[in-house]
């Protein structure tokens, strides 16, 4: 097969491989892995070898991607599954043609981590055989580039250059990363000197000169605003940097946000121009300008603070431009506004830390109420969670004080004195049966499945804490929720109907 140059016209070439799925030919002999390895480290060995793809390159391309966590098998927010984010959307299907290439069902790349890794490996491998790459070549890290910058997704070559350029930097800073089971890999830093080709740079942003602009696709915003810009809102991408500036380029995703922040080194890249309306936040997009961070709001280790600095340095450039108050009743997450069934930025993101580097006030806005499990609260504790049971506190007559995030004495004496209103032992300490009390307080309606509203969505909480797993609190009664009401009926002795009547709730409100 002849030699593609490797550039702009490798990744025009590339794009035939979505639906042909050219064969690819393993390196034959059956691969040696060092079985001092763990599971993960083997598999990236196992499949390198299988597929003559340099192992260092395929740990750096997933730990970008993921930080090497499958995530169970759900999709990032571009539809990519797995440890390489193998891609099925309807502008690319890596995950098929991974499928087609190795054997394996979409569901054991989708779930499996090893096959997972192997697919990624054979998909990039396809690739090089479609660009004509020699044997030695393929031995070269530096010249498998425009190849990855393929593997994203990109259509322009800007983005293309943004998702090699952050893998590469993988490989040329080094890598210490926990995959699935704790397992520790290293990758060491190395030299490199990738062959970019043509690829160009981005350009400058138009609004904000500290970042980068690629445009997002038209189909995906609206030209012009019908309310003054008076908010901004935080996201986590729930994928990769890269990643997502290419899935906002994709007309079938319809969304997008203004802004996208990068984990590594904070590197900001404006998609939408700031006097254009971006579909980030449902009611919110009239007057807000949204700002994506890459991550996973499950997982703290993209929450940099380089992360943070960059984009504390945005949002307060935005507040001065539009007047908007440096406080949170303006700056939001993506969870805070009315109409959203989204839970990003998550239990995870520090808004104490950022407001306080934005400038503005810790206080005001709504409290999040929803996080995917509960902590063990006592005297000392901070953070999110603590401003939620100072809220729920409050809100039952208990004073807790100021919402601060900060589990002082005050808030220790009305956590006793809720304790003793509901049965429970007064030790001043917040765990599973005094969260299961406090999220369930209120009003007690009949529920069953189809019901929707705030009840629904205390229900969902407060079996997420009483349960000690996470039930989804989107206010939508569906047979996830009834499934949970079950199990709780049957771990409390309870009638087992999947429908919450009197009793049920009376279980939750005595933190049962």
């Amino acid at each position: 097969m002849p030699r593609i140059p490797l550039g702009r016209a490798a990744l025009a070439g590339l794009g035939t491989l979505a639906v042909i799925a050219a064969a690819v030919q393993p390196a034959g002999a059956a691969p040696r892995t060092d079985r001092s390895e763990g599971p993960v480290a083997r598999a990236f060995s196992s499949a390198a070898a299988e597929y003559g793809v340099p192992r260092d390159l395929l740990i750096a391309l997933g730990y970008s991607e993921t930080h090497l966590d499958g995530h169970h098998g759900l999709p990032s927010q571009a539809g990519g599954y797995g440890v390489m984010h193998l891609v099925s959307n309807p502008a690319q299907h890596n995950l098929e043609l991974a499928s087609r290439l190795t054997g394996d069902t979409a569901r054991d790349l989708r779930t499996d981590t090893a096959a997972n890794i192997r697919g990624g490996a054979a998909v990039l491998r396809s690739y090089a055989d479609h660009a004509g790459l020699s044997t030695a070549e393929r031995r070269d890290t530096d010249t498998w580039y425009p190849l990855l910058a393929w593997y994203g997704g990109a259509t322009d070559p800007a983005t293309a250059r943004l998702y090699a350029d952050t893998v590469y930097t993988f490989l040329a800073q080094g890598v210490t990363a926990r995959a699935e089971g704790g397992e520790k890999l290293i990758l060491p830093a190395r030299e490199v000197a990738p062959e970019r080709g043509s690829l160009a740079p981005a350009a400058q942003s138009p609004d904000y000169p500290s970042a980068l602009w690629v445009p997002a696709n038209p189909a995906n915003y609206a030209v012009g605003r019908t309310a003054a810009i008076s908010k901004v809102v935080i996201h986590v991408t729930e994928g990769s940097y890269a990643g997502t500036i290419s899935w906002f380029q994709n007309p079938s995703a319809q969304v997008s946000a203004h802004y996208v922040v990068r984990s590594s080194d904070g590197q900001i890249t404006q998609m939408v121009r700031e006097k254009d309306t971006a579909w980030h936040a449902r009611s919110g997009n009239a007057s807000g300008i949204g700002i994506e961070h890459e991550g996973y709001i499950d997982n703290p280790s993209w929450f940099t603070d380089a992360m943070y600095r960059s984009s504390a340095a945005l949002t307060a450039s935005i507040c001065a431009r539009y007047g908007i108050p440096k406080d949170r009743a303006h700056i939001v997450g993506h969870s805070e506004v009315p109409g959203n069934d989204h839970t990003d930025p998550g239990p995870n993101w520090n808004w104490t830390y950022y407001m306080q580097l934005v400038g503005g006030s810790t206080g005001g806005g709504e409290v999040q109420l929803s996080f995917p499990s509960y902590d063990t609260l006592r005297s000392g504790s901070t953070g999110a969670q603590v401003s939620a049971a100072q809220s729920l506190l409050n809100a039952q007559g208990f004073d807790a004080g100021t919402v601060d995030g900060s589990f002082g004495t005050k808030t220790g004496s009305a956590v006793t004195a809720f304790q003793k209103a509901r049965g429970l032992d007064a030790d001043g300490v917040v765990g599973a049966r005094t969260w299961t009390a406090l999220l369930s307080a209120g009003t007690t309606p009949a529920l069953s499945q189809g019901s929707t509203g705030a009840a629904v969505q205390r229900l969902q909480r407060a079996l997420t804490a009483a349960l000690g797993r996470t039930v989804t609190a989107d206010g939508d009664f569906g047979s996830g929720t009834q499934q949970a009401v079950r199990d709780y009926q049957t771990s409390r002795s309870l009638g087992v109907d999947g429908q919450v009547g009197p009793a049920t709730w009376g279980a939750l409100q005595a933190g049962r």
